[in-house]
């Protein structure tokens, strides 16, 4: 029909979810819910999901699990200081990057001007974050 347009899903108007690699389901379960706090949404044989905010941590086991040598996922959270401390006290260590430009150490913080993030690591590897945000 002439003049009428139809709208198509898009991917702006979807949640994006983060995804995850691991090699021992059991072990992750007690990473994510145990030292990182996360709701089990719902399991199955070698995936599950964890509840993050409105959105959703897709958690799968595979051989491939640890080889990403980047951030997989970040949480953006209010009190960067407090949830480091926090998650200190469960267990988590805290990476460290030296040569990052405009940055400087603040105990396990890296601040870069107003922005605080902090790196750490799953059992398999994956680089994980929280910075300052809302």
């Amino acid at each position: 029909m002439l003049g009428t347009t139809t709208k198509h899903a898009m991917l702006g108007d979807s949640q994006a979810v983060a995804t995850i690699p691991v090699t021992d389901a059991a072990r992750a379960k007690a990473f994510y819910e145990g030292k990182l706090g996360l709701e089990l949404n719902e399991t199955r044989p070698g995936v599950a999901t964890y509840k993050s905010g409105g959105t959703v941590l897709y958690v799968y086991e595979t051989d491939k699990a640890g080889t990403n040598k980047a951030t997989a996922a970040t949480w953006p959270v209010a009190d960067v200081d407090a949830v480091v401390a926090e998650l200190k006290s469960r267990g988590v260590a805290f990476e460290r990057y030296d040569n990052l430009p405009n940055t400087e150490m603040h105990g396990d913080i890296h601040v870069s001007g107003a922005m605080k993030i902090a790196w750490f690591k799953d059992p398999d590897g994956n680089i994980l974050s929280i910075v300052s945000g809302d």
